[in-house]
């Protein structure tokens, strides 16, 4: 497969590259990218053929959105796809308008090294859904978004508050908001970007959902999705575009930074890496290339989403996205329990 192959997704009415780039490392997750190495690393992917670019307003408090712009506002608006995301308004004080204390930090959130001097507030009511387009729009300049994925709602971003979140999207009119731009012509589609499976699977009763991001939950480390949300997605024709499969890290570079889930790995997940590593090199795979391949091997997966802070790694990944694997690699991985069967 070529990083360049279009798919099409069935309920959107649009296509997606089969990688397409995400941009949260350009907001200096974990650390700082300089201007040029994050314009190099856009101008990469370009040239590679990829045509989906995922951003947010969250990717460095805006600075990820403003670079996805930067580079995209020229080409024919015809030529690629954009998904951002909403959930999240980037504001600061001010006379008349007092912000509320930050939340607790969430187990997902790194900080950013690069962020822009704004705050972050939740808010997925019907106002501000709009007020997050409408700002996204600015950000980015473009004509046009394509998809939008509410940011990071659950149990487990949000804790105590969940509920309260949770109400505003679903009967204080997010979702409401959502399905107006939709039916206005202003966006393709939309659903949840999360890294929890069970938000979208409450999601899809809730919204006509066209397709879901979902981030580190459908990996050679963590196949949880594969239980209960992938096979409602296959049910509901609802896409899902896989992101997060290094699972922060440890699958790219296991030799370095052990990262899984964005904290240091725990003992038994680098034993598992350890024997994924063993298992690839006897295929002579690298494990990155099988990190990369193995969530489009569900129907389910509309495309792989990666994150590359320079362009060498956006070569890299492309290059493993589009090397050769054996089925024997995959039979053996699920005789040895690495990987579910089939």
């Amino acid at each position: 497969m070529k990083a360049s192959d279009k798919r099409p997704l069935k309920r959107a009415g649009v296509e997606l590259t089969a990688l397409g780039m995400g941009t949260a490392p350009l907001g200096g997750l974990y650390a700082p990218v300089a201007l040029a190495d994050a314009c190099a690393a856009l101008d990469a992917a370009w040239e590679a053929g990829i045509r989906h670019f995922d951003t947010a307003p969250m990717y460095g408090l805006g600075r990820c959105e403003h670079l996805a712009g930067e580079r995209l506002r020229e080409e024919d608006p015809s030529s690629f796809a954009v998904s951002t995301k909403v959930g999240r308004l980037m504001t600061f004080e001010r006379p008349g308008r007092t912000l509320p204390p930050p939340p607790p930090r969430n187990e997902f959130d790194s900080g950013w090294h690069n962020g822009l001097p704004f705050r972050e507030v939740f808010d997925y009511s019907y106002d501000a859904i709009l007020r997050s387009y409408d700002d996204s729009r600015q950000r980015t300049g473009l004509s046009r978004l394509d998809i939008l994925f509410v940011h990071d709602i659950g149990r487990v971003t949000h804790g105590a508050l969940h509920d309260h979140h949770w109400n505003a999207l679903t009967r204080g009119g997010g979702f409401r908001a959502l399905a107006e731009l939709r039916a206005a012509g202003l966006i393709a589609g939309f659903g949840l970007g999360v890294n929890e499976t069970q938000a979208i699977v409450e999601a899809m009763e809730e919204a006509d959902l066209d397709v879901c991001l979902l981030a580190g939950r459908y990996t050679l480390l963590d196949g949880s999705a594969a239980k209960t949300l992938l096979p409602k997605a296959l049910e509901r024709d609802v896409a899902v575009v896989m992101a997060g499969v290094f699972n922060s890290g440890i699958l790219a570079s296991p030799a370095g930074r052990r990262t899984y889930n964005y904290v240091d790995a725990p003992a038994e997940i680098v034993a598992k890496v350890e024997a994924l590593e063993r298992a690839c090199a006897a295929f002579v795979v690298p494990l990155a290339a099988a990190a990369l391949q193995f969530p489009l091997r569900h129907p389910a997966a509309a495309n792989v989403v990666i994150g590359a802070r320079s362009a060498a790694e956006v070569r890299q990944n492309v290059a493993w996205f589009e090397q050769l694997i054996p089925d024997a690699l995959w039979t053996s991985l699920a005789d040895e329990g690495l990987i579910p069967p089939g």
